[in-house]
């Protein structure tokens, strides 16, 4: 088994390409694999590889000046889900685009347990997942507001429209993958007007390991080749449909058309049956790529065959009236 961190932390680097070039040759000595992204402001990282690998580098980022309180998510994998390194600088760890968004000045975190206390009250709020719509298409906790957007730069565009709707004295609860994106837009958000901006610390995967996933519906997008993983081991279904077949599903797939390249749900089903292709007209395209479903779908498998006699069964249930 092996293990999968993801990471960030702020704090000032004064010479981000030479702090890059050292922290690359270590992770490249060390083994390990993932990505790294490092900029004036800090580090963002997510990196895969045995225990002891992931253990090294741990050990080895709190060694550095700035960087002892570094925290990290954990989760397992059957594989190491990434195919090399990359450990490059960044004007901004996550792309807003925006200068002058200091995360000192952002929300007030609420652990895992208080977050979940503030769901399960009778408190006025309004909950706002802070991720691209593909991430929650397939997974969100119960009442969130799902902005349609399709990367974190255009979240400032959107709250311009979004203040307009909902009262800036009401409590606001906002999450995302491991907190990093909240760091920046809770800043925004206050700097609106919004004066009660609390994050959920550590996100979406933190809540997992310490709440079981309660109250949060569907699976978890990830950025490396997993794409998903699972949120609440007690409620495994899927929330969102092949696009393919129209089955409840939650595994993402690119299009094998390169000239396509869309990144779309699909089911094992749908995708042998349009041989990992999104359309008809992708399908017919020179420039489509070998389609091997035994690798594309080998994460998955230990809980898709669940999905799918489900369906079935319900299928046979709705027929059967």
């Amino acid at each position: 088994m092996y293990e999968v961190i993801l990471y960030y932390k702020f704090t000032a680097i004064e010479d981000p390409e030479r702090f890059c070039e050292e922290h690359k040759q270590f992770c490249k000595e060390s083994g390990i694999k993932g990505r790294i992204y490092i900029g004036e402001e800090g580090i963002n990282g997510t990196l895969g590889g045995s225990p002891e690998q992931v253990a090294s580098y741990k050990e080895y980022l709190r060694s550095l000046p700035g960087f002892e309180e570094t925290e990290f998510k954990t989760s397992e994998s059957d594989y190491v889900p990434f195919a090399k390194l990359k450990c490059k600088t960044r004007e901004e760890l996550v792309a807003l685009h925006m200068d002058g968004v200091d995360p000192e000045d952002g929300g007030k975190y609420l652990d895992p347990a208080e977050w979940r206390a503030v769901m399960e009250s009778d408190e006025d709020y309004v909950m706002i997942d802070v991720r691209n719509d593909y991430e929650s298409k397939i997974g969100h906790f119960e009442g969130a507001i799902t902005p349609e957007v399709e990367n974190f730069y255009n979240f400032p565009e959107w709250l311009d429209e979004f203040e307009q709707k909902v009262d800036k004295d009401k409590k606001v609860l906002m999450y995302c993958t491991g907190g990093i994106r909240c760091e920046k837009f809770s800043v925004l958000m206050k700097e609106k007007g919004w004066h009660d901006v609390n994050q959920l610390h550590g996100g979406i995967q933190k809540y997992a390991a310490e709440e079981g996933g309660e109250h949060y519906k569907g699976k978890c997008f990830v950025f490396d080749d997993r794409l998903v993983v699972p949120v609440n081991e007690d409620d495994m279904k899927p929330i969102s449909k092949c696009e393919i077949t129209g089955k409840p599903a939650d595994t993402y797939i690119n299009c094998a058309n390169m000239e396509c390249n869309k990144l779309f749900v699909c089911s094992e089903e749908g995708a042998r049956k349009m041989e990992g292709c999104c359309s008809e007209e992708c399908l017919e395209s020179d420039y489509k790529r070998p389609f091997d479903p035994e690798n594309a779908f080998r994460p998955f498998r230990k809980w898709y065959h669940y999905f799918d006699e489900e369906f079935k069964e319900r299928e046979m249930e709705s027929k059967e009236k």
